[in-house]
């Protein structure tokens, strides 16, 4: 049997892409790989250990109410990175503003940092796969000085790496620094991940679309038009398509990296802006979904071409299959119009 590439080797085998981060990087990679293993341990004790699962009994920015995993993977996040000094500064969705590290070394990183620590978590009671999603950017503001509002709103563009972690039958690191996208398998006897998918690619069609048909009333027209497309006969596209909604975000966006297919939250008259946050989610899977060959867009315009203009910004997502995001993209420019019913 061949030796396995562990996450750290392959981390430096890849440090020549970058000969500007003089080793940074790769040790805020390896922040995070630590901080995905200490959470992993957590998540995989749901259901035996006391004061896991729940309530937090708060909610976020977002008024969406926080999970007790939500709480401990969002501070052992922020430890991880702080504790490697490559970091200035960290936006989460769990938090209402950034963090700025303002004391010490931090002062002097390179790098932010912008999380989901724990997507999905609505799921954990559950026993459903759930998630960690991160992006990487290089600050704008100069090294020393407290990082600023600037350093955070930067398009998907700018982006230096990103990735996630999912945590469900295995435990799965996927990233990309811009240069492919290789996934990582936690194997638990050892503590290590390995490299299990290497250079993943997105089949360009598939054959599952991924939405909330419990809102289609308040589904935009092109939406709508595009989910009876998916549901048509027809032998020539291998239609009629498979619907498989999971409703944790990385687990329905993994699933289709495997195996093809379209995940959909769109604008609808309760969430006009659409429901996803654009620099906790939608952007880092975009960067991911297109380095493996596939699209992601409102629905009109591509998601990494999108400034941000608050930090908890959302926006509709179209993400997935390239050909499957283009026909979706189709029908929305073909029906415009956004459905308005409440």
């Amino acid at each position: 049997m061949d030796k396995l590439t562990t996450l750290g080797e392959f981390i430096v085998e890849r440090q020549s892409d970058f000969p500007f981060a003089k080793g940074e990087l790769s040790r805020l990679l390896s922040a995070i790989r630590l901080a995905a293993k200490v959470v992993n341990r957590e998540v995989n004790k749901a259901g035996l250990v006391d004061d896991i699962l729940g309530s937090a009994g708060q909610e976020n920015i977002q008024g969406e109410t926080q999970q007790k995993l939500d709480v401990y993977a969002n501070v052992q996040m922020i430890n991880a990175l702080r504790a490697q000094h490559e970091v200035c500064g960290i936006g989460s969705e769990e938090n209402d503003d950034f963090i700025a590290f303002d004391k010490g070394e931090s002062m002097w990183g390179k790098y932010i940092v912008m999380m989901d620590p724990l997507d999905g978590s609505s799921n954990i009671d559950v026993n459903v796969s759930i998630g960690t999603i991160f992006s990487i950017y290089r600050r704008k503001t100069k090294p020393g000085t407290v990082a600023q509002l600037e350093d955070f709103l930067q398009p998907g563009l700018d982006l230096v790496a990103a990735g996630y972690i999912i945590y469900g039958s295995s435990t799965m690191l996927v990233f990309s620094t811009g240069h492919g996208v290789n996934g990582f398998t936690l194997d638990t006897s050892i503590g290590v991940f390995c490299l299990s998918h290497p250079n993943m690619r997105i089949p360009e069609d598939g054959k599952i679309y991924s939405i909330n048909e419990g809102n289609y009333k308040q589904f935009p027209e092109g939406v709508k038009r595009y989910i009876k497309y998916c549901q048509e006969e027809d032998e020539a596209t291998q239609r009629p398509y498979t619907s498989r909604y999971i409703g944790s975000l990385v687990a329905d966006v993994h699933r289709n990296m495997i195996k093809g297919g379209i995940y959909i939250y769109p604008a609808t008259g309760i969430n006009p802006n659409g429901k996803l946050r654009l620099m906790y989610e939608n952007i880092p899977l975009a960067f991911i979904v297109e380095q493996a060959g596939g699209v992601a867009s409102d629905g009109k315009n591509r998601i990494l071409e999108i400034t941000p203009e608050e930090l908890h910004q959302r926006t509709p997502l179209f993400i997935g299959s390239k050909n499957m995001v283009e026909q979706a993209e189709a029908y929305m420019a073909e029906h415009s119009e956004v459905a308005v019913r409440k």
